[in-house]
């Protein structure tokens, strides 16, 4: 935090906001804000609301037109608050986007737009590139990284906002596949930079919330013949990832992710309905923005494997035929 609101703050605009919600730190964390950005408005959010909730809190304080949403640990580069402006002031029609996420110092790519597998699993694209090799145009990604994401105000409300309940993981690609649902585009603008202190491993617990949040998402933003379709896919990853979770030593947390689940079954249901209902694109158009390869760096060997790779491709070729181009 000290790294990155000193780093942004300078870069602001007499309009722009600095808005800091404080998740019940016990660490001094929101006298410190104060003291090194006496700009910023500090929000005490009373109680740890987790990654969505707090963002939420931001973004009702909020007036701007634009709304970014940064972590903590992600230290924006020069001329980043005009950067990831850009979009908007450009026209370029995008719901959401995010900027060039870095890491150990601005050498190697953290993500430079998300993936999302048909099953639901998600990653940062291009992870641990060399930024130097990073083409200057990715195109659209799969979804928009909550480390730096751009939303405009007013469509962030209409959308929903982040699922609070999720409190940590996968809010930004849930996010991201609902305003792909409602006819908007995503992106990715590189002159955008922050450098973010990320480590993937964060115990067994962080799988819980993974995998009851894939689910949650999948529940809530795929439409129901691409659901139907996908369904023996989907029973095989459960049956496939039950020996990868004994064999990491997560095996309880994926069975607390089912039982999450089945708790919350009344109210994914009467969030999809409401969710669909918005839904202005075909399921062939959706299903255009997910990909059949397990290509990321965190998989193993899954992600190597040519048989896997020819059977998820052929598998995905099946249904997007059967998808067509209407609108189930």
């Amino acid at each position: 935090m000290r790294r990155t609101l000193p780093a942004l703050s300078g870069q602001l605009q007499a309009d722009d906001e600095l808005i800091v919600v404080d998740n019940a730190s016990s660490d001094g964390t929101a006298d410190a804000i104060r003291e090194v950005v006496p700009e910023a408005t500090v929000i005490d959010a009373g109680s740890n609301l987790g990654y969505g909730g707090g963002c939420n809190l931001g973004a009702d304080a909020a007036s701007a037109e634009l709304l970014v949403f940064l972590n903590p640990d992600a230290t924006p580069g020069d001329g980043f608050r005009a950067a990831i402006e850009r979009p908007l002031t450009d026209g370029r029609g995008w719901g959401a986007w995010q900027g060039l996420v870095t890491a150990n110092g601005g050498r190697v790519i953290n993500t430079r737009g998300g993936v999302v597998h048909f099953s639901g699993i998600a990653w940062a694209g291009g992870a641990g590139e060399s930024v130097d090799a990073a083409p200057p145009d990715v195109g659209e990604p799969g979804f928009a990284s909550g480390a730096c994401l751009a939303i405009p105000r007013d469509l962030f409300a209409r959308m929903g906002r982040f699922p609070a309940d999720f409190f940590l993981y996968h809010e930004d690609v849930d996010l991201s596949l609902r305003v792909r649902l409602a006819g908007g585009r995503l992106g990715v603008e590189p002159s955008a930079r922050v450098d973010h202190e990320y480590e993937f491993e964060k115990g067994p617990a962080k799988w819980r919330q993974l995998e009851r949040n894939r689910w949650a998402t999948l529940i809530r933003t795929y439409p129901a013949g691409l659901l139907a379709l996908l369904a023996p896919a989907l029973a095989a990853t459960e049956l496939a990832l039950l020996p990868i979770s004994i064999a990491g030593g997560w095996f309880g947390q994926k069975v607390a992710a089912w039982a999450d689940l089945l708790r919350a079954a009344p109210r994914l249901r009467r969030e999809r309905r409401g969710i669909q209902a918005r839904r202005a694109v075909a399921a062939r158009q959706f299903a255009d923005g997910l990909t059949p390869d397990l290509e990321s760096p965190y998989l193993g060997r899954a992600g190597r494997s040519r048989i896997l790779r020819a059977g998820l491709r052929a598998y995905w070729a099946l249904v997007l035929g059967l998808l067509g181009s209407g609108r189930a």
